[in-house]
Order: structure tokens, then C-alpha cells, then sequence
């Protein structure tokens, strides 16, 4: 096996030839193919001519096909509506932050020192979100809006103060949203009552919350504060789905009484890529912060104590709490929510406003010209959308349709349209929709004036104060007042503004980012490349098939390969985040429990080294967590598994397995295992963080799995943008597959290999985030199977590399048969502690001195590193990184011997900024040089972190998770 032998692997893949007989000198093995045999146990591997034939395809050839794909899209004006809209994203946000490697291949932030910039970001994210929707604290975005509604129900059914099952939701709720609900409420015995709030039906106030869509999906607005008031008044708590630029002009939901505030950001910048991916958020109360999903930007100090953000509270909550974990999401929307963010600053609060006006005002236009005319606009009050009484709704739609429009077929006789940023802006827009409805002629239209002759839109013609909704909604409150939102309006200020938070960052263009259980593998710019074509990005997620023929058909070939690949029969692309992935499979398994009657098995068995998120979806999917033993060398522990087994037969319906496990081990007892549990009558899920540690040479559907979930922000390149955003798509075998994800407003498309999905919903739309799948297509189709084969090879070489190289300085914590990892390793820093008092935190904030990210810390052992080193890097980098660790373990002994005080040296004061060697009297035992230039080829491409090591404690203790006010900075 030569690794990287096709044009397109070798450039992804970093060892080259040379490299390679170097790293395989020092593991001791021949050649690759010969290391992947001791490595891989016999039992599973893949024989020849097995899983996926696909012959690799050239950059430029690949760029061709995805480009027929996208013609065979059409790329309408939308008008559609239901939380999508089109948008006009700033050039300066597309080019700084979306195409801008500095931002899409940052990591999580959980080593807040090297993340300030996205941090800050987000903050501005959080502090945009509160200001709007009146609300006292945000989290730093969630998946979608429909998701977030589910978790603002989980929210809601916490803080209640009775005990009631029932929760109120809104007739006028998105019919996505409204589907989601139900999906997600009947697994966990909650009862969902649709009551017409808005036409003053009556309700019962005895429940634990209510849900209120505002505006509503047919775009009335109308004042829910009594209703509020009586559902919190009964003890329960309210959740309001708003339009944040809506919000701009409509009062808050905070000052209408609510508790929780949800929503997407998709209109702020984002493209509708066809339904994602776009941050969604949530927003609540005082009282309620701590019960937050997600993750929490705070403010918090540093060493020196200037101010320093970092993540809050409960982040990653999942890891430590498991099965008491209140939300399965570990996730956010990053990448999403920055530019969201940013198009708030961009414009600011005076822009928006203005935006929004021309928006209401479009619509007001219309709706008076169509009422003039007598047709009947069904709702009085409205902000962007309409619904119109026409005789006969299809040929509306379809006479739209030929002149390039897109609306919403209510029912037979009604039309919704709905107006945006885009709309607002293009002068033709209102003489095709009122030639469509047939009222061009009609009094009061002012075509003839030169309508949008400036092609200023509604503002060539009108005031910006018209308003079809009542004074008593119109927003009084301010928003948007901090200076961030005042100051970068020019083009100018706003790119140096980004470029300011980007130096800020440690992300893939400076270095190795080795996370262990992660992924941080090469993003190629080709791959990327589709993404912003607006035939990608400008689709709503609800179009009709003909227009997106092309995505269906990428859809369909990107299944099948992940199909081959994995061993299943069936994939759907609609979970929108590895945790969604792994609860649409656990509801999939419920599902089939549930149709042969089997609705007593309810445990799920997880390994005690599981990913946390394991044991929270499995709650969240109405199963018991029952927990079985792993052994001294990471492997689950076969006579507990068999114990665990035989007592709960009659109950059990799932395990849960990571392959390779959680501690980066090939199991070679998996068939065994999968066997025990079948042969009990439950069913295998095997969790697809580690598949790039499996790809081309062993399946999941062969070691007896189910159903997994698949991480394509890891395995298939997809950038993992700051945090976010993911796709985690769930694959099935034959069995399982009418359980899977469908969706009520699903194109007519045929999934690879025939199936018909029939499970609910796990995303609100129905292709999950599908504008970022031509990533993962341009990968696969790149790589062929050859060189998805090389790549797994050349991680689990890399992998090995460094244990080699390492294990007389830390030991390898585990290791599977012939003494080999998988694709990652952990160093075990407890003996270090015992014998130096430095700590593996210690040893984390000091890489960071010598230009590297941190392994992932503690996890899944405490007090040790977690090393994935991926196939995208070269030897020079992973020996940077070895001689680094080195270089620690020499610091940590010169503290040992005393020659430097246990709390003063160079890795308890880690990382040292510029600032900090700057002062003119240097106190330290130890030289500025060894702070920061601890190897001579720092000098010249040196990484100054701006911040020094956060206190942790002071942040959760002050809780401050809005952007400070600047002299908090001087």
C-alpha cells in the first residue's frame, strides 16, 4: 500500500513516501499494509472487492460534475417563507469569515486562550440575541429554530413549577416545528395540545408551558401577553418562537412576559442553503441561565487579571453528567452564528431597522393593493408575510412559478407569500407577484409613478413608517446599543475588525489541531468551493423537486457512498449534528421495538467510556441507561456485558458502542458482543465518532451494527467552523429504515437503495444542513476508495507514530493487540503529577508557549491527553509536536529537582503573552526567552496567545455573558 497514490489523496494526505518509511521504522512494521493487518482485528476486516468502488476523480473534473449538479437546480426568487429567507450576506463577511480558513477550521473553544476572537464573536452573537428579543441571558446558538423550540419545551417542563405532562402549542406554528415537536414530545411521555391562541381559543392553563409562534407561520402578528400571563400564572412556563428582525420593529417577547425566546438567524447574512446549516438561538429570563442547552459564552479574567471570555457552566454537560444530563446537544452553530453576529454589526441597529421597514413595508404594499382590488388578505396584522384567498391556489402558484417565483400553497383556495431582504430590494418583485394574483391594473398601484426606478425598492416611493400591525406591538425599547454595534459600518473598519478577532484564534492555517476523538483533518479548498454557489446556497429547503433536481441528486449518489462505506442500507442526511444522528437512531430502534409490540424494551446498555452524549440521547429518546463495565485495557467488559444482558433480556432494546472504542482501541471481541446483544432481541447502534479510523477496511453493518450515526464534520471533511456547524447523518440497515428521519415537507425523492423513510423528524428541514454536503460529496469522489483507503491507513500510521515516539516520556494508556492504537492515543500525564505536581492542564496552556492546540484534555480518562494527529498532517509537524511534548516533560523534571519553584515556572504561568514579557522588571526564575521562545524556531512564526491562563471559577462565580462595556478593557 503506498499512501496518497491518487493525485487528489497525496495532496490531502501529509506523509509522502520518504516520510512514510521513516514513521514506519519507528512503529517497526514493513510497510502500511502490514501495520494495518496487525492493527485491525482479522474478524472484521473487509475482504477484497468489498464496501465502495469508486475510482477517484481529479480536482478539476470534480469541480465539473458538482457544477452540473448545481445547473440542474433552479434558482428562483423565494417567497416561501416558514422561518427561510433569502438574504443578502455583506461581501466582507463572505470573504473574512465564510470562505476565510481562519475561521472555518477552528476548533470548539474549549482552550478559551487561543479562541478570544471567536469568543468574543460569539458574545456579540449572545448580546445581540438578548438585546432583541428583551430576554436577560443567550447561549451561543443552537442547531435550528425548530430544535430549539424542543429544547426551549425541555426548558420549560424543567422550570415548571406543576407537575402537569401537557404542553401548549401554538396552531399557528411552523408545520415543521409543529411536526418536531410531536416527534420529540411522544418519546418522552409528554402530552403536545395545538390550541388557535390567536383567535382567543380556550385553553387549559394547567400545564407545564406553552409554545407561541410570533409572527405566526401565516404571518399574523398579534399581542400574546394575556396568554402569557395566564399559562405562567397557572405555573407554567411560555417559550416564543420570534423573527429577530421582526423584532427590530414588533415589542420583544421578553416585554410580552416570556420566559424563553427562540428562533434562527438565518435572515441575518446566511444563506438558505436548502435548509442549513444557520444558527438557531434561545434566549431567557434571569432565573433560567443555568438551565441553558448548549453552550454559554461568559466573561470571566485572566492570570493578570484583565478580562477574558471563555465558556460557561454547564458546557459539555453531557461528558459529566451522562444519562442526568438535561440536553443531548454539544454542539452549536458557530460558523453560522459569527456571521449572523457580524451582519448585525455590520449594519448596526439603525441599518436593520431600516431593512426590516422595507420589508413590512413591501408587504403592506401588496396586501393594500390586493385588498383594494378584493381579494381577502387574511390576516389584518402582519410583518413579511401574507396569506391570500384566491379562487383556485395551484394555478397561483404555478403562474408564480413561470415567472420565477416561489410561493406557499397553503390549502386549495389560499397562498402564502412572504417578503425579505432580497425582495425589498429588487424593484421587479411587485409587479410579478400582483400580475400574478391578477391585480396589476388595480387602483392605488403605483407602477406607474416609476415604481423601484432607483432600484431603491419600496424606498423609492414610500415612507419608511407604514405599519400593519397595532401601535400597542410597536417596538419602544432600544437594542443593539453597545459600541461593537456602533462602530464597524465601513468596509474598512469591518475587515480590519475581523482580521482583529481571527489573529486572535489558533485554527488549522497555523498548526496542528491534534483533538483526540475529533478529527481535525485537512479542508480542501475544492471541497469547499460548491458551497457558495448560489445554486447551492439560495435554495429554500421546501422548493419544489424540479428546482433541486441537483441536490436530490447529490443527495441520493452521497447516501449510497456513505451506504458502501459503512455496511448499512440506508442513510439519511437529516440529522444536523452528530447528536441529532444518534437520537434519530435510538428513535428509529424505538420505532421498531414499538411496531412488533415490544414497547417494555426500554434499556439501553452504554460502555463506562462512551462519548457522554450517548448515555443524554438515550434519555431523550425514553430509554433507561443501564451502564456496563470496561476493562483494564479500555475494552468493554465482556462477562458484565453478558450479566447485563441476561438481566434485563425481556427489556433490553439497545447498546451503545463506539468502534473503535472511546480509548482508541480496536476491540476484538465486537462480534461477540454485537452477537450477545441480538441475540437477546436488542438492537446494536454503533456511534461513528472513530469511523476514520475504520474506513476501507472494516464496516459497521458487518460487525453487527444496526444503526449508526456519522460524524461528516469528522470523517468526511466537513470544517468543524469554531463549533459548529456539523451533519450527522444516520445509517440503517434494511430493518431500521422506515424508521428513519422523514419530513412533512419533504421533496418526492427516492433514497439510495429504494427506501421509503417514515420515522419523525429530527431537523426542521428535510435534508438537515444540506448546503455543506458538496463538501463531503467532493471528498469522497476525490479520494475514491483507494484513497479513503490510504487515508485511514495514514491515520492510524500518525497515530502510532507519536505513541512510538512518546511512550518512554508518557505512558500509552492503552493499546490493542501487537501493542498499536487506532487513529488516536492517550498519553497518561498522572504519573507526571505524582512525580512533578504538573498537571495535565499545565501541560495543555503551556503547548500553546510552543505553537500548538492542546490534545483533547481528560477525556474520556481525567488527567490524561487525547492524541489524533489525522492524515492531513506531515512528519515535520507531528515531530513539532513530539519534540514539544519532550520539551514539557524536561521543564516539568527541572520543577521536580527544584530548580524552579512549583508556583512559579514556565508551565503554571502558561502561555505568556506578549504583554506579559514586556514589563520592564522580570521577576521569574526562569528567562523571558524560555517563556516564550521555549525552541529557536518560534522566533520568527511565533503564535502570541492575547490572553494568559483564565480563571475558570471567577467566570461561573460572575456570571457576565453579554459584551462588557470597552472600559472594562483600559
Amino acid at each position: 500500500m503506498s499512501l496518497g497514490s491518487t493525485p487528489f489523496a497525496a495532496r490531502h494526505i501529509g506523509i509522502d513516501a520518504t516520510a512514510q518509511r521513516v514513521m514506519l521504522d519507528t512503529v517497526g512494521y514493513d510497510d502500511a499494509s502490514s501495520l494495518m493487518a496487525a492493527a485491525v482485528p482479522a474478524s472484521i476486516r473487509l475482504a477484497d472487492g468489498e464496501g465502495l468502488d469508486l475510482e477517484p476523480a481529479a480536482e478539476a473534473d470534480t469541480l465539473t460534475e458538482l457544477r452540473a449538479l448545481a445547473d440542474a437546480n433552479t434558482v428562483a426568487r423565494s417567497m416561501i417563507g416558514l422561518g427561510y429567507y433569502d438574504t443578502h450576506t455583506p461581501a466582507v463577511i463572505t470573504r473574512n469569515v465564510f470562505e476565510n480558513p481562519s475561521w472555518y477550521t477552528a476548533y470548539t473553544p474549549y482552550q478559551p486562550e487561543i479562541s478570544q476572537g471567536r469568543l468574543e464573536a460569539l458574545l456579540t452573537f449572545q448580546t445581540m440575541v438578548t438585546d432583541l428579543t428583551g430576554l436577560d441571558t443567550a447561549n451561543a446558538s443552537m442547531l435550528d429554530e425548530s430544535t430549539a423550540v424542543v429544547e426551549g419545551m425541555l426548558v420549560a417542563r424543567r422550570a415548571s413549577k406543576n407537575a402537569s405532562d401537557v404542553f401548549l402549542v401554538d396552531a399557528d406554528a411552523m408545520p415543521q416545528t409543529a411536526a418536531l415537536l410531536a416527534h420529540r414530545a411522544e418519546a418522552l411521555g409528554i402530552e403536545v395540545r395545538e390550541v388557535d391562541f390567536a383567535s382567543g381559543a380556550s385553553f387549559d392553563a394547567d400545564a407545564f408551558g406553552a409554545f407561541v409562534q410570533y409572527p405566526g407561520a401565516s404571518g399574523r402578528v398579534w399581542d400574546p401577553s394575556a396568554v402569557i400571563a395566564a399559562v405562567r400564572d397557572g405555573g407554567g412556563r411560555v417559550v416564543v418562537a420570534a423573527d429577530l428582525l421582526a423584532l427590530t420593529l414588533l415589542r420583544s417577547p421578553g416585554s410580552l412576559g416570556a420566559d424563553i425566546a427562540v428562533g434562527t438567524t438565518q435572515r441575518f447574512g446566511v444563506p438558505m442553503g436548502f435548509g442549513g446549516p444557520h444558527a438557531g438561538y434561545m434566549a431567557v429570563r434571569a432565573g433560567l441561565e443555568r438551565q441553558l442547552p448548549g453552550r454559554l459564552v461568559g466573561v470571566s479574567q485572566d492570570a493578570a487579571g484583565d478580562p477574558a471570555y471563555r465558556l460557561s457552566l454547564q458546557t459539555r454537560e453531557q461528558h459529566i453528567r451522562r444519562e442526568k444530563a438535561t440536553s443531548n446537544i454539544c454542539t452549536a452553530q458557530v460558523l453560522l452564528a459569527v456571521m449572523a453576529a457580524m451582519y448585525a454589526v455590520y449594519h448596526g441597529p439603525h441599518r436593520l431597522r431600516e431593512i426590516a421597514q422595507s420589508v413590512h413595508a413591501q408587504a403592506t404594499l401588496v396586501a393594500d393593493t390586493l385588498r383594494v382590488r378584493g381579494l381577502e388578505v387574511v390576516a389584518e396584522a402582519f410583518f413579511d408575510t401574507l396569506q391570500v384567498r384566491v379562487s383556485d391556489a395551484d394555478a397561483v402558484v404555478d403562474a408564480a412559478r413561470e415567472r420565477g417565483i416561489l410561493l406557499r400553497r397553503v390549502d386549495d383556495v389560499t397562498v402564502g407569500v412572504a417578503f425579505d431582504e432580497v425582495s425589498a430590494t429588487s424593484p421587479d418583485v411587485v409587479p410579478a407577484l400582483l400580475s400574478v394574483f391578477g391585480v396589476a391594473d388595480a387602483p392605488g398601484w403605483p407602477g406607474g409613478r416609476g415604481y423601484g426606478g432607483t432600484g431603491q425598492g419600496w424606498h423609492a416611493f414610500a415612507p419608511g413608517a407604514a405599519r400593519s400591525f397595532p401601535d400597542a406591538l410597536a417596538r419602544t425599547e432600544e437594542y443593539l446599543t453597545h459600541e461593537v454595534f456602533t462602530t464597524h459600518h465601513s468596509e474598512t473598519a469591518m475587515m480590519r475588525y475581523l482580521k482583529r478577532l481571527a489573529d486572535r484564534d489558533y485554527a488549522l492555517d497555523r498548526g496542528m489541531i491534534p483533538l483526540g476523538s475529533c478529527t481535525m483533518k485537512l479542508n480542501a479548498a475544492t471541497e469547499m468551493a460548491a458551497v457558495s454557489w448560489p445554486e447551492f446556497a439560495r435554495m429554500h429547503p421546501f422548493a419544489p423537486a424540479e428546482h433541486v433536481a441537483g441536490y436530490l441528486d447529490l443527495v441520493t449518489q452521497l447516501e449510497q457512498w456513505l451506504a458502501d462505506l459503512t455496511g448499512y442500507d440506508a442513510v439519511s442526511l437529516q440529522p444536523n449534528a452528530g447528536s441529532q444522528g444518534e437520537l434519530a437512531g435510538l428513535l428509529a430502534i424505538r420505532g421498531f421495538h414499538h411496531a412488533n409490540g415490544d414497547t417494555e424494551r426500554t434499556v439501553c446498555l452504554i460502555p463506562s467510556s462512551a462519548h457522554g452524549t450517548n448515555a443524554a440521547s438515550a434519555v431523550l429518546a425514553g430509554m433507561r441507561v443501564v451502564v456496563v463495565a470496561c476493562d483494564e485495557s479500555g475494552n468493554v467488559d465482556l462477562d458484565d456485558l453478558r450479566a447485563k444482558v441476561d438481566a434485563h433480556r425481556d427489556t433490553l432494546s439497545a447498546l451503545m458502542i463506539t468502534y473503535p472504542s472511546t480509548h482508541g482501541v480496536y476491540e476484538h471481541d465486537v462480534i461477540e458482543i454485537t452477537r450477545a446483544v441480538h441475540e437477546a432481541g436488542g438492537q446494536v447502534y454503533v456511534d461513528g465518532a472513530n469511523l476514520n479510523a475504520l474506513v476501507g477496511f472494516a464496516r459497521f453493518g458487518d460487525l453487527g451494527g444496526d444503526v449508526s450515526h456519522l460524524n461528516l464534520h469528522k470523517t468526511f471533511a466537513i470544517p468543524h467552523g469554531g463549533g459548529g456547524p456539523g451533519v450527522g447523518p444516520v445509517a440503517a440497515k434494511a430493518h431500521l429504515a422506515p424508521f428513519l428521519p422523514s419530513h412533512t415537507a419533504a421533496q418526492q425523492h427516492e433514497h439510495a437503495g429504494g427506501f421509503t423513510f417514515a420515522g419523525g423528524p429530527v431537523s426542521a428541514a428535510p435534508y438537515g444542513s444540506a448546503s455543506i454536503l458538496p463538501i463531503s460529496w467532493a471528498y469522497v469522489r476525490m479520494m475514491g476508495s483507494s484513497g479513503l483507503t490510504d487515508a485511514t491507513a495514514a491515520a492510524v500510521l500518525a497515530a502510532n507514530y507519536i505513541a512510538a515516539r512518546l511512550k518512554d516520556h508518557f505512558p500509552v494508556l492503552y493499546a490493542g493487540e501487537n501493542g498499536l492504537v487506532a487513529h488516536e492515543c492517550i498519553l497518561d500525564l498522572r504519573p507526571l503529577r505524582e512525580q512533578t505536581g504538573v498537571t495535565v492542564d499545565d501541560v495543555a496552556k503551556r503547548l500553546i508557549d510552543y505553537g500548538f492546540h492542546a490534545p483533547t484534555m481528560s477525556f474520556p480518562v481525567a488527567g490524561t491527553l487525547m492524541v489524533e494527529p489525522t492524515e492531513s498532517e506531515d512528519i515535520a509537524e507531528l515531530d513539532r509536536f513530539v519534540e514539544a511534548m519532550i520539551a514539557i516533560k524536561g521543564e516539568a523534571e527541572r520543577v521536580a529537582a527544584g530548580e524552579w519553584p512549583a508556583d512559579d515556572n514556565p508551565l503554571v504561568n502558561a502561555p505568556h503573552t506578549a504583554e506579559s514579557i514586556s514589563v520592564a522588571e522580570w521577576t521569574h526564575p526562569y528567562p523571558r526567552e524560555t517563556a516564550v521562545y521555549p525552541v529557536r524556531a518560534l522566533v520568527r512564526g511565533k503564535y502570541w496567545p492575547p490572553v494568559r491562563r483564565i480563571d475558570q471559577a471567577y467566570g461561573d462565580r460572575n456570571l457576565v455573558c453579554a459584551c462588557p462595556p470597552p472600559e472594562a478593557f483600559t
